[in-house]
């Protein structure tokens, strides 16, 4: 597997080795050995798929309880996924990364705890998953909102179109009413 650090501490694209032929493709996902060596220990808990059409967006979520560390990857179609970082005593606080993700790609996105994640469809459908290092707890769960002006995401908006959200992806709150993950 390949590692390519990001700009925000912690956050990584890993790209696996895939072996390929006439017959189709043979990529190994998770290993745990591995991911430590390449300083990722992580211990996972839960496995999520969602499927959604272009001009979804998801995010930008994070639980201040149960904090969760996310492995992402796109089995089919084309995503812009996003980790804005939200630890109070990063050097990178309040900045935000993004990538596209693809099912032809096979790349994956680490996202430890400590940042909120989101992503945004752009093919007509894409297949998500992820692995996480805590079970969901939707009593905590927060959603930063996804325009938020002080974070300024640059979505790749198909068409300039505004994106389809969630009544909770709605309500999300502004930077200035999240809390921080402080140490």
């Amino acid at each position: 597997m390949n590692i390519e650090t990001t700009p925000l501490s912690g956050v990584v694209v890993i790209r696996p080795q895939v072996f390929g032929d006439e017959r189709g493709f043979f990529m190994e996902t998770w290993n745990k050995n591995t991911f430590a060596d390449l300083g990722i220990e992580a211990n996972f808990v839960q496995d999520n798929h969602s499927r959604s059409r272009q001009g979804i967006l998801r995010g930008m979520h994070f639980q201040t309880e149960q904090t969760q560390g996310k492995l992402v990857r796109v089995t089919q179609g084309e995503v812009f996924d996003v980790a804005v970082d939200l630890r109070a005593d990063s050097p990178t606080l309040g900045q935000w990364f993004g990538c596209t993700l693809t099912g032809s790609g096979y790349e994956m996105l680490w996202v430890p705890p400590g940042f909120a994640h989101g992503f945004y469809v752009l093919s007509d459908s894409a297949d998500f998953l992820y692995k996480c290092t805590d079970f969901y707890h939707p009593q905590s769960e927060v959603s930063l909102a996804w325009d938020d002006p002080t974070v300024g995401i640059e979505w790749p908006l198909v068409n300039g179109m505004p994106p389809d959200l969630s009544g909770k992806d709605q309500a999300a709150r502004s930077w200035s009413e999240i809390p921080l993950f402080r140490s």
